[in-house]
């Protein structure tokens, strides 16, 4: 998504994440900074930039906080080890190309960011149900997303709606509850009861992917993951029926860190090969996903991949199964949406 962050506002492109909560850019002086697509911001040149004191709610809310010389200074991980680390602050917000200006909506001023997920934007967008995320700050209780497909050309950037811009849903749509976690708030939990590969239910015990009591397993949407990961068990179904159904040559030698690869025939192109439909079975909802969502080719090394993968205990729904759908979060009714959208044209 575009924003821009500052008096004057200077913009940058930010990757939304619904698997966390902070919202955090690269700030000058950096110590450790990747190159980003745009300049980094400098908080000396900003009228309305502001430290948080450490008795702040926010700086309180942050898994790992410490009180510095001047302010809160805080380290924040994620799943994949990649971190960022700086000061808390606050600073004026704008939205939809210097349409909606929000001030005071606390950040992190990231001076030591690490990790190869990060590259493509300047920071991060944290929509998670924690009081650190843009979700909570603007007390919008409906928040929408439409992400592009990577196979879009460059350019093509994904939208987030809030509030009376969010959505719509129509007779297309396939809505299912969302399950909140005491034990992992900042999650959305959905219900996913069954898969089916080419029509056919596969042999996946209903409580594969339940919540558990202890707070473990269930299923995530988070828009920060890229592939989907299924409990083991039931990844191995998914992968067996597969194989079962794509007439090609299973590759085994790794080199692309998916778990599920074919050789591409000679000379042929991946529009050519017959892939089985694909069915999330989530509780009231049957999302069936285009082809696009599930395989990914690359005609330069001659492989296309399923893209999905094998988790233990959680599973996770990823950012490239929900490519081209609006994706509609309603707080209050506890819900979640998938309409089918061109989401480069919208």
């Amino acid at each position: 998504m575009e924003l821009a962050v500052g008096t004057p506002p200077v913009s940058y492109s930010a990757i939304v994440d619904t698997g966390s909560d902070l919202i955090w850019t690269q700030c000058d002086p950096c110590t450790n900074c990747y190159k980003q697509p745009t300049p980094i911001f400098d908080p000396s040149k900003s009228s309305t930039f502001a430290k948080l004191p450490c008795s702040s709610t926010l700086c309180s809310a942050l898994p790992q906080s410490s009180c510095g010389s001047d302010g809160c200074d805080y380290l924040y991980t994620y799943g994949d080890y990649s971190s960022t680390q700086g000061v808390m602050a606050t600073e004026t917000f704008t939205f939809g190309g210097n349409k909606v200006k929000v001030p005071k909506v606390g950040f992190g001023c990231g001076e030591d960011n690490e990790g190869d997920g990060f590259t493509q934007g300047g920071g991060l967008v944290g929509l998670g149900r924690g009081p650190l995320s843009l979700v909570s700050q603007l007390k919008q209780p409906k928040f929408s997303y439409c992400l592009t497909s990577i196979d879009d050309a460059a350019g093509a950037t994904s939208t987030l709606s809030m509030g009376s811009l969010a959505g719509p849903t129509g007779n297309s749509s396939a809505t299912t509850g969302l399950i909140q976690n005491s034990a992992q708030s900042s999650f959305y939990y959905i219900s996913l009861e069954g898969i089916s590969v080419g029509g056919t239910g596969l042999s996946i015990p209903a409580s594969t992917f339940a919540l558990q009591s202890d707070g473990s397993g269930g299923m995530i949407i988070d828009s920060g993951t890229t592939i989907t990961y299924l409990e083991r068990s039931a990844f191995d179904e998914v992968k067996k029926a597969f194989k079962a159904a794509i007439d090609l040559p299973v590759d085994n030698s790794g080199s692309t860190g998916l778990d599920l690869c074919f050789d591409l025939p000679s000379g042929g192109g991946s529009g050519d090969i017959k892939v089985p439909t694909l069915v999330f079975h989530f509780k009231g909802a049957d999302l069936e996903l285009p082809a696009e969502n599930y395989m990914i080719a690359d005609s330069s090394v001659g492989l296309v991949c399923l893209a999905m993968g094998s988790s233990s205990g959680m599973s996770i729904f990823g950012n490239i199964q929900q490519q081209n759908f609006m994706v509609l979060y309603d707080l209050a009714k506890e819900s979640l949406s998938f309409t089918p959208t061109q989401c480069a044209k919208s």
